[in-house]
């Protein structure tokens, strides 16, 4: 997820986690900024669920998405709708955010699909562990030691539990490796499946139809592109739209508001760091 709105992060500090503690379909960075403040954050869809693990002192961060609030620690589905993160910290706020791919969290998480949509405490996503896992990372004196909390507790996870249909993640392959431009009927030929089955088993285990799965991942490389300082005709063009007007449609329709308000949000400036290769250069195509 990413930010779109509140002030400007000029003091936020990011942390990434070594090569060796990474895991495939799995994104980590930790966020701090010591001040204290209001933090009142407006977040956009991202192709991803994402866990925000809320480190921080006091009663924790409040997320607000479709009118379901949830406080501390929480689990993001696909497509949250107009989520805002909210609060006031009083010792500043420290945060590890964990990316999943839909198909890793349907194996992480067990009912990823339930998510879409919403907003859940990860208590009710991961029961017990979830307080477990907070614990260990809490009691961790750097973000080396919390990557590594991180890396041990999803690793067992995903041994433990059964991963989606092959197919459904050479699928969703496919549509990262090209930015979302995919036909799918095409896709469906490639995996060996007919397309109504394609459809049937994707929406089962991700939660989202193929063609819809593929719009999110289109828009998320444009939204790289906007704010990277790309034109709105080039950034257009380059993403697969029909024009610059069908861009503005997409982004009103995930972000409820407008591409120049995406290329300036905030967040964004500290993806190139956290989140590098989620950060294309404008004229890019992946």
């Amino acid at each position: 997820m990413r930010v779109t709105g509140g002030p400007v992060l000029t003091s936020v500090e990011v942390a990434t986690p070594r090569r060796s503690q990474r895991l495939p379909g799995v994104g980590m960075a930790g966020f701090g900024q010591r001040a204290p403040g209001i933090v009142d954050i407006a977040m956009v869809p991202h192709p991803a669920v994402t866990l925000l693990v809320d480190l921080g002192d006091g009663d924790g961060l409040l997320h607000d998405a479709h009118g379901r609030r949830e406080r501390g620690s929480v689990a993001v589905g696909l497509l949250p709708g107009d989520l805002r993160v909210s609060g006031r910290t009083a010792e500043g706020v420290r945060c590890l955010q964990i990316r999943l791919s839909p198909v890793v969290a349907t194996a992480v998480l067990g009912a990823s699909t339930d998510l879409v949509g919403t907003v859940a405490s990860l208590a009710d996503v991961w029961g017990r562990d979830a307080a477990r896992t907070e614990d260990r990372l809490r009691a961790a004196t750097s973000w080396d030691e919390r990557f590594a909390v991180a890396a041990d507790v999803l690793g067992r996870r995903l041994d433990a539990r059964r991963a989606p249909d092959p197919e459904v993640a050479a699928a969703w392959r496919r549509m990262r490796a090209d930015r979302g431009r995919v036909r799918i009927d095409g896709l469906a030929r490639e995996v060996g499946w007919s397309r109504k089955r394609l459809w049937s088993r994707f929406r089962a285990q991700v939660g989202l139809s193929p063609k819809r799965a593929a719009q999110l991942v289109r828009f998320d490389h444009a939204a790289h592109l906007l704010a990277a300082g790309g034109d709105g005709a080039r950034v257009a063009a380059v993403s697969g739209y029909t024009d610059q007007s069908h861009l503005h449609r997409e982004v009103r329709a995930f972000t409820g508001t407008t591409p120049s308000a995406v290329a300036t949000a905030p967040w964004l400036a500290l993806d190139d760091t956290a989140w590098p290769s989620y950060a294309p250069r404008p004229g890019a195509r992946g």
